[in-house]
């Protein structure tokens, strides 16, 4: 893998787990030169991640929309796009990494991670897209998608495809050991 998407909160949480887990993860992935790709802010979690990963040396991509480069941009990244739409944003993100990665974050991160596996399972991409599931932040979310699977609305097959672990070490044996369902999305 040579870039993994980030989507995160731009807000840090109330725990100080997401913070420290948000850092280690930059710094893991620098160390393993894996750059990351990511919102381009410069606050919350996204901001976190971003400078553990430069603090160790790594490759750090921001990809901003402009209507909000000004207010949380951040300034000493690898590289930074600014995008004309959030939507040339998540086109950028996508085109740019190999795997995706969901910490803790709101509306946001899950509308961000859900497309990229929706276009999964369409069958658009391969790309493994894997929750860090800190302090099970990702539990009740997972039993959802369970329960969806129960009641005929997700094939198992597409549920697998959201990968769920509690280490980062964990989630990158899961994507490097991934493999994409051949499974139409629809049921008959």
């Amino acid at each position: 893998m040579r870039r993994i998407c980030i989507n995160c909160g731009s807000n840090p949480g109330f725990d100080e787990i997401y913070r420290k887990e948000a850092k280690n993860l930059g710094q893991y992935l620098a160390k393993l030169t894996i750059g990351i790709v990511y919102g381009g802010s410069n606050v919350g979690l996204m901001g976190e991640v971003a400078d553990a990963a430069l603090a160790h040396g790594g490759e750090v991509i921001g990809v901003i929309p402009k209507s909000i480069a000004g207010k949380v941009g951040h300034k000493n990244l690898t590289k930074l796009y600014v995008t004309g739409t959030m939507h040339e944003r998540k086109q950028m993100m996508f085109d740019l990494s190999d795997a995706f990665i969901a910490l803790p974050g709101g509306i946001g991160t899950l509308e961000e991670i859900l497309e990229l596996l929706t276009w999964a399972q369409l069958g658009l991409h391969k790309k493994p897209c894997g929750f860090l599931n800190i302090a099970d932040y990702y539990g009740r979310f997972f039993d959802f998608l369970d329960y969806s699977v129960e009641k005929g609305f997700i094939r198992p097959e597409h549920r697998k495809m959201a990968i769920k672990e509690n280490t980062i070490e964990n989630l990158m044996e899961s994507f490097d050991n991934y493999k994409a369902p051949g499974v139409e999305k629809w049921i008959k």
